[in-house]
């Protein structure tokens, strides 16, 4: 099978778009996979690290602010899906599959003038505007939600199945993840992160939670500040006379997440739709600050789909402080009962794997 991936921006586009690729190219090794991206997206870096190789083409977002800038989107539009063409008539692929961001448009666009099979992924609870406007040309949608159904047309081409992850998150045993990563046994270990970029207001809380925390036995903080602000945190800290003592790890970039997921017993984060997914997957409970910033408000959907079920607690940004989130974490910390219960609840939210129910969809 010769397949086409695109999709790319965020981590959260790339990622599943690469889940997708390794459960192809492990279920059918003589599989050519070619990626298509742009060359402003994480893309470019994080495809090739994971051993695909890719092809690039123009495009651009939609402003909503700012028409006049929409004059180079058409633009950057009509030059990727041109550029689109070629490259897909050179591979001659089998399938063409998106995964959302706007790269998505001109390459499933293209693909589908040129006969090929297209299917796109759904990861948010709120669909975005490139996926409900390629709907018509995809043989299925595929969602990471059930309560994005509601917004596209073509209900017989829906199939909901959850947002692809990679399989170092469903391999990673939470006694062995800890041995590796130096954990006590019993002790509670909190994983904060606010996304690779870190979160601002995230960070400002957290604060107040390590400085409670500082130095209390039995207690783990991971916490993840993101590139931009570590040396901000940092400084905060030493304005605020707090020393981490051994029990607080502050990391600017958390790599090889699969392992400290896997090993805590709690989670604070936003609520992309692939952070929710990847914590589901693992099973845990987690505090989720939905970003105000996105379209759609989509953050939140995607968390009420996990707290609706009883996997995850919504923390909303304007509730969100140093005081209100070491109360949320500490109330959960004390109750190991309803830790447990949100635990299983979490694993119950995500389908058992995506990825293998997207290829048994596009095979069948």
């Amino acid at each position: 099978m010769r397949v086409i991936m695109t999709g790319g921006g965020t981590g959260g586009h790339i990622y599943p778009a690469i889940a997708i690729a390794d459960k192809i190219l492990d279920k059918s090794q003589d599989s050519e996979i070619l990626f298509i991206g742009t060359t402003h997206g994480l893309e470019k870096d994080i495809v090739p690290k994971h051993g695909y190789p890719i092809k690039f083409v123009s495009a651009s977002g939609f402003h909503r602010k700012n028409m006049l800038k929409n004059f180079k989107t058409v633009s950057d539009y009509a030059r990727g899906k041109r550029k689109a063409r070629e490259i897909i008539k050179e591979f001659d692929p089998d399938i063409a599959i998106g995964t959302g961001g706007y790269v998505s448009a001109p390459v499933i666009k293209a693909a589908a003038s040129l006969g090929v099979r297209c299917y796109i992924h759904e990861s948010n609870a709120i669909p975005g505007m490139t996926n409900k406007m390629l709907e018509d040309s995809c043989e299925k949608v595929f969602l990471g939600f059930e309560e994005a159904a509601q917004y596209f047309k073509k209900q017989d081409r829906l199939v909901v199945t959850g947002n692809p992850v990679r399989a170092g998150f469903f391999n990673e045993d939470k006694e062995e993840a800890r041995e590796k990563l130096r954990i006590p046994p019993e002790d509670f270990t909190l994983l904060a992160f606010g996304g690779s970029q870190g979160a601002g207001r995230i960070n400002k809380a957290m604060l107040d939670v390590i400085r409670k925390y500082n130095g209390v036995e039995g207690v783990q903080i991971y916490f993840g500040t993101g590139r931009f602000y570590y040396d901000l945190i940092m400084q905060e800290l030493s304005d605020m006379a707090v020393t981490p003592a051994g029990n607080i790890h502050i990391m600017e970039y958390i790599s090889d997440m699969q392992y400290y997921l896997s090993a805590c017993d709690l989670v604070v984060s936003r609520s992309g739709a692939l952070t929710v997914s990847e914590i589901n997957t693992c099973g845990k409970p987690s505090i989720l600050i939905p970003s105000p910033n996105v379209t759609g408000d989509h953050q939140t959907f995607n968390a009420r789909a996990v707290a609706d079920k009883g996997g995850a607690v919504i923390l909303p940004e304007p509730e969100l402080s140093g005081e209100s989130l070491f109360s949320a974490v500490d109330s959960l910390r004390t109750d190991r009962d309803k830790l447990n219960g949100m635990a299983e609840q979490s694993r119950k939210s995500s389908p058992a794997d995506a990825a293998d129910i997207i290829y048994y969809s596009i095979l069948s």
